[in-house]
């Protein structure tokens, strides 16, 4: 294999070779997953029988071929015949020296986020956290005095009148619950990492559930049993796909499904500050068929405390963020009404 090949097959976004006739003539393996074929079956088929979307892309196509310049599109919606659609940016190359032949990049929004933002969730749930982490501890105090004060006068007064007190406790210990959450913020602590089996912890998550808060919910698991162990720690991952899996039963409400899907893909590679790249090769995708996130939140999912709910604390995600982070694996989201996709991709054990 040549180092141009090499370079293509290793590529983390998908990059198809069309022809004159818009025949498919290279497809890397990244391309192979978004279109939901494989290279074998692409290769000589008519491009529009897999690429999907909307009409931008072949009038795209069109333009770099008449103008020989290259295209970009800020914003298509594609997918593959048998993959959900999700909005990308669209480069489109005209390959000089090689008539009418066209290279089309398409890099998916999320994967844009991922690599311009960095560690961006984590850093901006570190914003928050030198004030809330010490009002936090010195609202802490105060508070367990009111509560003992309120037990105390509910001891003085008659049972009609409990109702009051009853209201001063069961909101001080909310708070206390609130201001708990805010602190783990604050927690530094480098994870203990371990070869870990993820369905393990899948399992472990999903039997918290269904047990606990699922359920009428449907909990679904499509699991690769080929799986490598991930290095991870295996305490704060259950915590991570727990918080996950609650946040999709709380955008379901009282019906629908969840669904577990591990997978392996060796071709997303996260950026460390060092400038050194981690490979993320295994996947977690947890997907409900809820009505999906509001537009206008989609974006900061994972900064503390933005929440769609009127009763959400905006805690849940950015703390998924902080722990996902903390292990240089990455997580992010893809939504559209009926469908929200959390994928965490992790690294594995060498």
């Amino acid at each position: 294999m040549t180092h141009f090949q090499d370079l293509w097959a290793q590529l983390p976004i998908a990059g198809l070779v069309i022809g004159v006739d818009d025949s498919i003539n290279e497809v890397n393996a990244a391309a192979e997953q978004f279109l939901g074929i494989s290279s074998k079956v692409a290769l000589g088929q008519h491009v529009w029988n897999y690429l999907r979307g909307e009409d931008l892309l072949p009038a795209g196509i069109d333009r770099a071929r008449a103008l020989m310049r290259s295209i970009v599109i800020g914003e298509v919606a594609a997918h593959g015949r048998n993959t959900g659609s999700r909005t990308c940016a669209a480069h489109v190359c005209p390959l000089y020296g090689v008539e009418q032949q066209v290279l089309i990049l398409l890099i998916p929004h999320e994967t844009m986020g991922s690599a311009g933002n960095g560690l961006a969730p984590v850093s901006a749930a570190h914003s928050a956290i030198g004030m809330a982490e010490m009002l936090a501890h010195e609202i802490k105090n105060p508070l367990a005095g009111i509560t003992g004060a309120a037990q105390f006068l509910a001891m003085s007064l008659p049972p009609k009148n409990h109702e009051m007190t009853d209201l001063i406790v069961e909101e001080s210990k909310r708070i206390v619950a609130l201001l708990d959450q805010v602190e783990q913020f604050g927690d530094l602590t480098p994870p203990n990492c371990a070869e870990v089996n993820i369905h393990d912890v899948l399992d472990q998550a999903a039997r918290s559930a269904t047990f606990g808060f699922a359920g009428d919910i449907q909990i679904s698991k499509n699991y690769d049993p080929s799986l490598p162990n991930v290095w991870a720690d295996a305490d704060q991952m259950v915590q991570v796909f727990l918080n996950l899996i609650k946040n999709a039963c709380e955008a379901l409400g009282d019906k629908g499904e969840i669904s577990l899907r591990t997978f392996y893909n060796p071709n997303l590679r996260l950026v460390l500050p060092d400038s050194h790249g981690q490979q993320l090769p295994l996947h977690v995708d947890i997907t409900d068929n809820g009505p999906g996130l509001p537009e206008a939140l989609a974006k900061h999912v994972f900064d503390p405390f933005v929440s769609s709910k009127s009763n959400g604390k905006g805690l849940g995600l950015a703390l998924v963020s902080k722990i996902v982070t903390q292990h240089n694996a990455w997580v992010s989201v893809v939504s559209r009404p009926g469908q929200t996709t959390f994928k965490i991709s992790l690294p594995i054990k060498i």
